[in-house]
This record gives C-alpha cells, sequence and structure tokens, in this order.
C-alpha cells in the first residue's frame, strides 16, 4: 500500500479560512478518490498560513475493477419475433463496444429492456492521479477568492509551488503556469529556500527541520503548552479562550511562547478594556492570578525561534504600550462628560435608514423596556425607564468607536462613575446579553427587560422595513435576537406571552394593529423554538405538539407542558390514549362546527355514545381546572381516562349516520373531545416512539 501527498504552497491565507479549509480539502480528497475508484485507509489535511495539504494513506497500485449495467432499447424493439437482434440492438452493443450475443435482458421500470454488463479494469493508480489530485485543488471553494496575473484560476490566495508524490515518483499534472513537483519551501524568515521532499512519509518531518510543523493540532498543542508554563512562571493563569487559540494557531507555522509585561499603571483601566486590546486587537493571551485579578502580564505567541524571543517581547511589549495608551486617553476623556449628557447628541447618529436616529430607538427602548418592567416587576419600571433612556449613550464615546466590542461594558463603568443605580448600570451591560446561545444571560430583572426591549425592537423595526432573514442569510441577526429572546423568557420564567410583548415592540414602532406584520414575525419567532427545545432535550414531536401555542403562553407553561409530555410518553397509558384520540382528529371534519359544538343529549341513539359523552362531561370541567392551575401532569391523567370509552364508541357507533342531524351530533361530540385535548397539545404530532 502507498501513501499520497499534495501540498498547495499560497501566499499567506487568513487565519479566519484554515480551519474550514482543512475539512474541506480532507472532504475533497476523499470524494475525488471514491470518484476515480482508488482505495485508501485514511485521509489527513494539514494548514498552515503558507500550506494546504493531505495525505493519503493505505493506497493501491490498481484502480478497483468497476463492473457497470448499461441499458438500452426495450426487448421488444431489441429482437425481432424471431429472437434475431435488430438494428437498434446490433448499433447499442457496438456503442459499448461488445457483441449483440453478450446483450442480456433485465427488468427496468417494470418492463424488459436489453443490457450491457461491462467489465472495466482498473489502470494503474499513478496514471490517474493527476486528473484526480487536478480536480482536489479545482474544487476547493473558499468564502473569498482571488486572481492573479493573466489567468483565470481563482484561490484563496496566489498559488506559489505545488507538490505531489506518490510514495517517491513525482505526480506531474499542471493548473496554468503551476506545474507540481517535489519541491517545497520552509518558513518564510527561518527557511526561505526551496528543497526537495524524496518521498511522501518524510514530508512532516523534513518541514519540521526547516521550521514549518504542518499538523496544525500539533501546532496548538505546543502553543497551549508554553502558555501554561509561561502563566504559572508568574503564578498565573492565561485566559483560556477557543477561538483565540485557533487563531493563533492558524497564524503561525513555527509557535513559541513569549512570556511580556506592561506598566501597572495600566491596571487602573477596566479589564474587559484591557483584555480587548490584547485578545482582539493583537492577539495575545492576557493572563490572570488565582483570584482572578488581572496581571500585568501577557502572552504573546511568535512564528520564530526560541533564540529570537527578545526580538518577539521588544516588539510587543511596544506596541502594547501604545495601544494602552490610546485606551487610556479615550478612557479619560469619555469620563469628562455623563452618558446622560450625551444622549441629545444621539439625535445626530442614524440608527438605520428609515428608522429615525440612535435618539429615536432609545425613545422606544424607554418606553417598551419601562412597559414591560411595569408589568412583571412594577417595583424595577423606574429603573428599566433610566437604562432605556441610557442605552445606547456609549456607543458615541470614545472607547467604543475605537472598540466596538465594548459597547454596553463601558457603558456599565460610565453609568457607575455617573452615580447611576447598580440596577441600572447592570442593565446597560445586560442589554447585549446573551449574545449567542447558550450564553450568559441577564442576571437582573431590568437587564432583562432592557434585553427584551432591544431585541424586540430590532426585529419590529427591521420586518417592518422588509428586511427579513433569508435562507442562509441574516444580516442583521435576527436569528440570533429571536433566540435571545425565548433564553431570556425561559431562564427568568416571566409570565408573559411573546404575542403581548410583541404587541408592545410594535406599538412603540407606530405598527399598532397591523396584524399581518404581527402575524409574520410571530411565524418567524415560532420558527426559532424548535432548536431552542432540542438543545433542552426534548423531543422533536413533541415540540411540534406545543409550538400553536407560543405566542399565546408564557414559556414557563410552554416548558411545563412539554415536561408533562415526556413524562406522559413513558407512562403505560400512553399509547393506547395517543391511538384513541388520533382516531378522533382524524374523523373530525375539517369544516368549521359551531364553537363550542353544540351537543344535543337527545339525538344520541346509541349506548355507547351516551356513555362517552358521559365520560367527557365527567372529565371536561376535571381537566379545565388542571389546565388553570397548570398541572399538566394532572390534566393529562384525566384526559387518559376517556381512552376506553372512545374505543368502544367507534367500535358500537357508525358516526357517518344517514341521519344528518345524527351524524353531526356525533362529530359535534368528538369535535369537543379534540378541543379538550388541543388544550394541553396538538396530539396528532405526536409518535409513539
Amino acid at each position: 500500500m502507498r501513501e499520497l501527498l499534495l501540498e498547495i504552497g499560497v501566499e499567506e491565507v487568513p487565519a479566519r479560512f484554515l480551519t474550514a479549509t482543512a475539512a474541506n480539502l480532507k472532504k475533497a480528497a476523499m470524494e475525488q478518490l471514491g470518484a476515480f475508484n482508488i482505495g485508501f485507509t485514511e485521509v489527513k489535511s494539514y494548514v498552515t498560513p503558507r500550506r494546504l495539504s493531505v495525505i493519503a494513506e493505505g493506497l493501491p497500485e490498481v484502480q478497483a475493477d468497476v463492473i457497470k449495467e448499461v441499458f438500452g432499447p426495450p426487448k421488444k424493439i431489441a429482437f425481432d419475433a424471431n429472437g434475431a437482434p435488430t438494428k437498434a440492438a446490433i448499433g447499442f452493443a457496438k456503442s459499448v463496444g461488445i457483441s449483440p450475443e453478450k446483450l442480456v435482458i433485465k427488468e427496468k421500470n417494470s418492463g424488459q429492456y436489453v443490457a450491457a454488463i461491462i467489465e472495466e479494469k482498473g489502470r494503474p493508480v499513478r496514471e490517474v492521479l493527476p486528473e484526480a489530485l487536478k480536480k482536489i485543488v479545482l474544487s476547493l471553494g473558499f468564502p473569498k477568492s482571488m486572481r492573479w496575473g493573466y489567468g483565470s484560476f481563482r484561490f484563496v490566495r496566489p498559488v506559489r509551488w505545488m507538490l505531489a508524490l506518490f510514495d517517491f515518483e513525482i505526480v506531474s499534472f499542471e493548473l496554468e503556469d503551476i506545474r507540481s513537483s517535489n519541491a517545497t519551501r520552509g518558513h518564510r524568515f527561518l527557511s526561505p529556500g526551496t528543497f526537495q521532499v524524496r518521498e511522501a512519509h518524510a514530508y512532516k518531518k523534513l518541514l519540521e527541520t526547516s521550521f514549518v510543523i504542518v499538523d496544525q493540532d500539533k501546532r496548538r498543542r505546543i502553543i497551549e503548552s508554553d502558555l501554561e508554563k509561561l502563566s504559572a512562571s508568574v503564578d498565573g493563569v492565561y485566559l483560556g479562550d477557543e477561538d483565540l487559540l485557533e487563531t493563533v494557531t492558524n497564524l503561525v507555522e513555527y509557535p513559541v511562547g513569549v512570556l511580556c509585561e506592561f506598566s501597572k499603571e495600566y491596571l487602573e483601566l477596566p479589564e474587559e478594556l484591557l483584555i480587548t486590546v490584547m485578545k482582539d486587537h493583537q492577539k495575545y493571551f492576557a493572563i490572570k492570578d488565582s483570584s482572578g485579578r488581572l496581571l500585568n502580564h501577557y502572552v504573546v505567541i511568535g512564528n520564530t525561534l526560541k533564540e529570537n524571543s527578545f526580538v518577539v517581547r521588544a516588539g510587543a511589549e511596544r506596541v502594547i504600550r501604545a495601544r494602552f495608551e490610546d485606551a487610556r486617553f479615550y478612557y479619560r476623556d469619555d469620563m469628562k462628560r455623563t452618558l446622560a449628557s450625551r444622549v441629545e447628541d444621539l439625535k445626530k447618529v442614524t440608527f438605520f435608514e428609515g428608522l429615525g436616529t440612535l435618539y429615536d430607538k432609545s425613545a422606544r427602548l424607554k418606553e417598551l423596556a419601562s412597559g414591560i418592567a411595569g408589568s412583571l416587576f412594577p417595583e424595577k419600571k423606574a429603573f428599566a425607564e433610566r437604562a432605556g433612556v441610557l442605552a445606547k449613550a456609549d456607543l458615541i464615546t470614545g472607547v467604543v468607536r475605537e472598540f466596538p466590542e465594548l459597547q454596553g461594558v463601558m457603558a456599565k463603568y460610565y453609568a457607575a462613575h455617573d452615580g447611576e443605580p447598580e440596577e441600572v448600570s447592570e442593565a446597560l451591560l445586560e442589554q447585549y446579553l446573551p449574545r449567542h446561545m447558550g450564553d450568559v444571560l441577564p442576571a437582573t430583572d431590568t437587564g432583562a427587560a432592557l434585553a427584551l426591549a432591544d431585541r424586540l425592537d430590532n426585529i419590529g423595526a427591521f420586518f417592518s422595513l422588509g428586511l427579513t432573514p433569508t435562507g442562509s442569510e441574516d444580516p442583521y441577526a435576527l436569528r440570533r435576537q429571536a433566540i435571545g429572546i425565548y433564553s431570556i423568557l425561559l431562564n427568568g420564567g416571566y409570565p408573559v406571552t411573546v404575542k403581548y410583548l410583541l404587541e408592545k415592540a410594535l406599538e412603540a414602532l407606530g405598527h399598532k394593529a397591523d396584524l399581518k406584520l404581527e402575524s409574520e414575525i410571530l411565524a418567524f419567532l415560532e420558527s426559532r423554538l424548535p432548536q431552542i427545545f432540542e438543545a433542552r432535550g426534548f423531543e422533536p414531536d413533541a415540540i411540534e405538539s406545543v409550538l400553536p401555542y407560543s405566542a399565546h403562553i408564557p414559556m414557563k407553561g410552554l416548558t411545563e407542558r412539554l415536561q408533562a409530555l415526556a413524562r406522559f410518553k413513558r407512562n403505560e397509558m400512553f399509547a393506547s390514549f395517543l391511538a384513541a384520540i388520533k382516531r378522533i382528529r382524524n374523523i373530525v371534519p375539517p369544516r368549521e362546527l359551531p364553537a363550542p359544538p353544540i351537543i344535543d343529549e337527545m339525538l344520541f341513539r346509541e349506548e355507547k355514545e351516551k356513555e362517552l359523552h358521559g365520560s367527557f362531561r365527567a372529565v371536561e370541567g376535571k381537566v379545565r381546572s388542571l389546565l388553570s392551575e397548570e398541572r399538566f401532569d394532572d390534566a393529562l391523567s384525566a384526559l387518559a381516562a376517556i381512552t376506553a370509552p372512545v374505543n368502544a364508541f367507534f367500535d358500537a357507533v357508525l358516526v357517518m349516520d344517514k341521519d344528518e342531524r345524527v351524524r353531526d351530533n356525533r362529530l359535534a361530540l368528538l369535535a369537543s373531545i379534540w378541543a379538550l385535548a388541543l388544550g394541553i397539545a396538538d396530539f396528532s404530532k405526536l409518535s409513539e416512539a
């Protein structure tokens, strides 16, 4: 068995593209090898800023043989009455390269056709690899690609070389003016020269001698090890961040950790500001002590030798000092004015074309947040109103203009400095929580009210302009904001419906009683719920059964319904009840019956329909009472008591009686039972398993 190596040498690829590219490269290699009938035992892909590589192990010398079945004309056309092949059969046989005598008859689409069984012998793998490798390269897609020179070939960055080996043999193919060889290049600065790779299995070790660790997992392990050791050397722990680790791993070919230091005077600045400068702007790792306080040390991952650490350290400390000086200037300058004094300035900043200014946005948040708080926790209404007024004031501060990711964070610091109540300053931060599914949620009621108001206003505003998510496109993150609304409501257990909140938001936007817009947004919000509830472990069919109630029932009640259904599905009576209730659903007519259906006891003729009516009356009041008390488990048990009478009814009574009045009366009884069941869930959506 043999080994295949392909390396595409490129100009530096943005770090954010590399992780996905590694997965795409592996997938492309597996697909193309399969398409060319080339077996393999394992395929691995490797990426660095300057090279995209794939190694396939366990390749054979020869392609697998392929047996193909090719259909020709129908039998009645291919052979005459005497069974001799016609011109159609002879022509078909010639087209596939066999004699007419080798044609066989096969069934296809309930008819008989002539067919040719063709066995294609596998070719030597080395002969087909050039085309396979070329297709691997051409099949790679990127979020952004480019052309260079005079060619038409597009790639993520200009391709400078291609290395292709089948064990020790060069696989020669060409893309425009670039021909593959066994040559590669080392680290751009530490080993910039070109050298040859004689055998595929020596590739990784050979690159390491030229200061390139091509395996991204190994680079990450080296980085993590350096981070741990260097942080421990100052009695600290580095701030672990998966995104930052991935980014830095994709930025270097030969990582080395360097411990750096900054002046303690900068620790007077908010920690979040310092960490943002280090992490988001410089890709440095901040360090905290055992008590969680930020230290004046950080780790830089260089792309060089350890002997050059002093150069990395000097450069990093010079850069961070300048960045911290900028941050301190903006912070001190911002502190000269209160947040409240900036609110008027929001009139000069457009929120979005057609949606007014940030001042208008703040006015809506003031109205909506105070309205939500007034309904749910009246004692916090004044806090919510104040938070709504100040919500967007930090967007025009120097720090936030320079570091937009700190919106809300800086508002909290500035509000606290201004002497605003703690509940208000916390809410200014919490208005942006959760930032994504599973993130931290608002801890204060005022923060929850403001976060709900902000998201509801955004969704209502953009939908009112027709700017709705389509397919994979969601430029205004409305799906994420919808999930945020539900997450906050579920976390707080607030006794309020989504419909009520949306009505308040649309009223603040000037779209009161716009039922079409309201309906469109409610449908959009509902479409996000399955993702949330599935993440909480609920089964899809149960979720589907309660979705129609999502706009009209508080999230707490919806969750409790799902929990009760999950327990009910484990009950031994569930299967028989579900079968019985679905029998009712299958016969209840789609046309409208009187609501509530009018049942005339005098029209009952059969004993079993009288018994069913009596059983229904016995459980109806009990079920409705239990539902009003939100005792869903007990309501389901009470409703299940009707199972036997329903089955007895269907076994003994013909529902569709010739007498229209009798028929409609029986349908009205069944519709009443179904309507009672719908008070809990739409059982037609549930499955037994």
